[in-house]
């Protein structure tokens, strides 16, 4: 056994710690993690928009592949700082929880909250350089990897103000290092949408290689005077469906400071909502806190969810809709629901520093009594509105009710089987979810190569049979009553819906197998959307992959090779030489069960593409375009991206 002693316990000082342990400041070292470092530099340019003190943000991806944020706010104050003894932006980039945001007057909202994002940044970038233009005044200094490149400087009178950010990721850090310009332009629009009248500016000044003498950076410029009102309009908008009613419903409150609770005063707040239905069975429900989206929603949710189903049960009643015992749940309150809730406060209560959930108090009688009397008062000058959605959400109950019959009648079924898992999963040895897999696998054919062909210590097969419901067009009663859908559900034991529960699962990884041709890319398409629609947490917690078989065998003799493009094809053709042979895989069921252990379910070999949560807003609009009942917006889209599509297998 190894000695153990005082030498062992390690003192990480500075920012050691942050390069030591990344993921506790920024979640992951993955692309996610790394376009985390930009938010967290952005998050201060907001802070000081929420101020009052700043109009414009630009956010620039460099040729260079660094990145540049700057601001007209206020900047830094650049005094020597009274405890530190060093100047004040100094002890921002460098000093883990130093900020202005602790209760020291400079801000009343605030989306940095624990003085560690600059600071954070600057500790895992390669190198990070700065200027500040505060009170007529420029100062800068650059650093690398954390540590003090070049000391403190005074460049003299300037008529800017604001801080310019520079930095270049650390490649000893991350995974990667390149950025992606839609997932940054996605957040900045979100971040324009909840502050009306601030600019964010967006530019890509990465030159492709293959661009031409014509070739321009890309800049978007983001400004939104209309804020949470116009970011529900742009969401209803990708969803190509119809609206129940024209207007946006606009809540806004407001709650001064002074109000004592339990002997402390619990801070100014504000809430922006915006709302409105449309014809599609699905919710969309985004919740921030200080602009920063709370994913697993909080207090703040949990509010305004309360009072829409208590206003719309009451006017139901009212307008005699609702008779007797009925009663609308939440969940048929907002079918077809897009709504954006936006609250600012003085001290929000974040559950981690990657903020998923606002835990506030308060915060929900708030939001609650916010929008009983708003939400009621609209109703009352338009019976019309409320009347549409009632019958939506009538109608919701209805399925259900059937969806809760169908959902009796599988249970009743598998317990009269003797088994709660169906029949046709071939299912694996060991019990861990962490290691075990299950491939959902396009046809009997391929189902029965998979399954000569796995490990089935911790691979499980199940193939689908018949066509699988586009979940998209359909409730969840449906859904329940579809034999391609069932055998999925109870095969993962986590069940849908608000009856989901994620640590139910079965299985560690689901892995979509199917055929690398059209009718393959449509199977996986319609799984994707169910697990979406139905499973989302699978998806947000890295559970879902797509397999990716070959597409070719090329041979020559005995010696054999499988490609996954025709680009790999022609290469092995090459190097193989005079006489080798290339052959197109027309489905899986042609893989005999050696090959398809060999090329797609090998854990050493094969290659698993991670489905992820990226952009949900993203997301959701792409699978209500592609997937949803409206043909026209589907027609256009194909018709603009046609010239995309390479190598249908038609």
């Amino acid at each position: 056994m190894n000695s153990y002693d005082e030498n062992n316990i390690q003192v990480l000082e500075g920012l050691e710690a942050v390069r030591k342990r990344p993921g506790m400041y920024i979640g992951s070292t993955s692309v996610r993690g790394l376009h985390h470092l930009i938010y967290e530099i952005v998050d201060n340019s907001i802070d000081e928009a929420m101020a009052g003190a700043c109009g414009l943000i630009t956010v620039t991806l460099r040729a260079d592949g660094s990145v540049e944020v700057s601001d007209d706010g206020r900047g830094i104050p650049a005094a020597m700082h009274h405890k530190m003894g060093i100047p004040t932006p100094e002890v921002v980039f460098t000093v883990l929880h130093a900020g202005g945001k602790f209760g020291g007057g400079g801000y009343t909202f605030s989306g940095g909250l624990h003085g560690v994002g600059a600071s954070v940044v600057n500790a895992l970038s390669e190198w990070l350089e700065y200027e500040d233009c505060y009170e007529g005044r420029m100062y800068s200094q650059s650093f690398a990897r954390g540590k003090v490149k070049t000391s403190f400087a005074d460049l003299g009178p300037t008529d800017r103000h604001g801080l310019t950010v520079r930095f270049f990721p650390d490649h000893e850090i991350f995974e990667e290092t390149v950025f992606d310009y839609e997932t940054i332009l996605n957040r900045m629009r979100e971040q324009a949408f909840l502050n009306a009248g601030v600019r964010i500016v967006v530019r890509d000044e990465r030159r492709p290689s293959d661009a031409d003498e014509s070739w321009t950076p890309r800049t978007d410029d983001l400004y939104y005077e209309g804020g949470v009102t116009q970011f529900v309009e742009y969401l209803n908008a990708g969803k190509h469906a119809n609206m129940i009613h024209d207007q946006i419903i606009d809540i806004k409150a407001q709650r001064p400071a002074g109000i004592i609770v339990n002997g402390r005063d619990i801070g100014a707040a504000t809430a922006e909502i915006a709302l409105q239905y449309n014809d599609t069975y699905n919710e969309t429900l985004m919740t921030f806190a200080n602009n920063i989206v709370t994913p697993e929603g909080g207090t703040h949710e949990v509010g305004f969810k309360t009072a829409l189903t208590k206003v719309l049960n009451s006017y139901g009643i009212k307008l005699g809709i609702l008779k007797g015992d009925d009663k609308l749940t939440g969940e048929d309150c907002r079918e077809g629901l897009c709504c954006v809730v936006s609250v600012k406060l003085a001290d929000p209560q974040f559950e981690g520093q990657t903020k998923a959930k606002l835990g506030n108090s308060d915060i929900r009688s708030f939001v609650d009594s916010a929008v009983t009397a708003k939400l009621s008062e609209y109703f009352e000058e338009n019976p019309a509105v409320v009347r549409a959605i009632l019958d939506k959400a009538l109608a919701a109950s209805r399925a259900r009710e059937a969806a809760k019959k169908a959902r009796e009648l599988t249970r009743r079924k598998n317990v009269l089987e003797g088994s709660s898992l169906p029949g046709r999963l071939w299912d694996c040895r060991e019990k861990r979810v962490d290691v075990t897999e299950l491939y959902i696998v396009e046809g009997n054919s391929a189902g029965g190569s998979a399954k000569d062909g796995r490990d089935s210590r911790f691979q499980a097969i199940l193939p689908l049979r018949g066509k699988i419901l586009n979940v998209e067009k359909a409730r969840l009663d449906r859904v329940y009553s579809t034999q391609s859908i069932v055998p999925i559900i109870q095969s993962l034991g986590c069940g849908v819906g608000d009856e989901f529960d994620i640590k139910k699962l079965r299985y560690g990884k689901i892995i979509i197998m199917a055929d690398a041709d059209v009718d393959g890319s449509h199977i996986r398409i319609l799984l994707l959307t169910f697990f979406f629609r139905h499973m989302k947490k699978l998806i947000e917690d890295g559970h879902v992959f797509l397999a990716q078989p070959p597409l070719y065998r090329v041979w020559k003799g005995k010696e054999i090779r499988y490609a996954f493009s025709d680009e790999e094809r022609d290469v092995y053709l090459r190097e193989l030489g005079k006489n080798a042979e290339a052959e197109r895989y027309k489905g899986l069921g042609e893989m005999d069960p050696e090959q398809l252990w060999d090329t797609t379910m090998d854990p050493d070999k094969r290659i698993l593409l991670k489905v992820d949560m990226e952009d949900a807003i993203a997301c959701d609009q792409a699978f209500s375009l592609l997937m949803g009942d409206r043909v026209e917006p589907r027609r256009e889209f194909i018709e603009t991206n046609a010239r995309y599509a390479a190598n249908l297998d038609i």
